[in-house]
């Protein structure tokens, strides 16, 4: 296993053709783009790769190739979260027997558990003898965790740390005072992820250790520069990669997640497709916002681009 560190990390979308299936000829290409960008971590089958529209053999091909490809450089996070304790269980061992150096689990969506529910779901996932990451995240699930209840499920054995996604920067630093830094003074430690592509700086002038990024898609090198200059301390440096790519953020969330960002691959020439339903294209009425953050980025974006497109322009970020 690839022990998973401070860094940034790509929330991967899954490359889909016209057809509806998956391109997984793309998938190795965006792999080797995130490699080769410069990333520190691949997250398959997140939020932002709809696998609530994926079936189990499509998912299990894409973590075979993403384990394969990543071939021990880095880390492959896997997400297995279910909002079926039984069904989260079966997904994470799936990724712990297929290679994966970790897995991401969300709090249970729509059921909405109680404490104790939560804890027993996350002291399930711990019991499988993989690190895990808790993905908090109350606008995809209806349930925050609140820092009480993160001590708690930060002592059950192989949890590692948290994607904090809860958009409320004073519990980001409360999970971090009173989680990570008495775990560190006890010899020991708890990852603390941004969420949010938005608040990445903030959250590392607090002390937190990167982000499980969106917009790395598309520009992995400026995320990942970003993180390693507020690891280094620079942050300085910190802030202006955040301003430089701060108008993809605003844009790439205009709409559901991924749809903006599919939709800006594509017309980078990069391997993304139309989403799957329920999810639409984008609103003709947003591209104009999504093109000129891309222009702002130096990123070529075709002038006539008709949705989400492949195999035009070449990119580099």
């Amino acid at each position: 296993m690839v022990p998973i560190r401070r860094g940034a990390f790509t929330a991967l979308i899954t490359p889909m053709k016209e057809s509806g299936e998956v391109d997984y000829a793309g998938w190795e290409r965006l792999l080797d783009y995130q490699i080769e960008g410069g990333i520190d971590g691949l997250l398959p089958l997140g939020t932002t790769g709809e696998t609530p529209t994926l079936e189990e053999g499509e998912e299990e091909r894409l973590i075979r190739i993403a384990v394969n490809k990543a071939g021990g450089r880095l880390p492959v996070v896997i997400g297995t979260g279910s909002n079926d304790t039984a069904y989260m269980v079966k997904y994470t061992r799936r990724a712990r027997d297929l290679g994966a150096d970790a897995a991401l689990v969300v709090t249970p969506y729509y059921n909405k558990p109680n404490d104790s529910g939560l804890i027993r779901h996350f002291e399930a996932a711990g019991e499988l003898g993989i690190p895990i990451i808790i993905y908090n995240i109350a606008g995809r699930t209806g349930r925050n965790i609140p820092t009480a209840l993160m001590e708690k499920l930060a002592r059950i054995p192989n949890v590692i740390g948290v994607k904090e996604a809860s958009g409320d920067i004073n519990q980001m630093g409360d999970v971090i005072r009173n989680i990570k830094l008495r775990a560190r003074a006890d010899g020991g430690d708890f990852l603390v992820f941004s969420g949010d592509d938005g608040l990445t700086l903030p959250l590392m002038s607090l002390g937190g250790d990167g982000v499980i990024s969106v917009i790395s898609n598309l520009a992995p090198g400026k995320v990942a520069a970003l993180v390693r200059a507020c690891l280094g301390g620079d942050f300085e440096e910190g802030r202006r990669l955040h301003y430089e790519l701060l108008p993809l953020v605003k844009a790439a969330f205009i709409e559901t997640n991924p749809v903006p960002i599919k939709a800006a691959m594509g017309w980078a020439g990069l391997p993304a497709g139309p989403a799957r339903l329920p999810l639409g294209n984008l609103e003709p009425k947003n591209e104009a916002p999504l093109r000129e953050a891309m222009r702002g980025l130096g990123i070529p974006v075709p002038p006539d681009t008709g949705g989400p497109v492949s195999g035009r322009g070449e990119v580099s970020c």
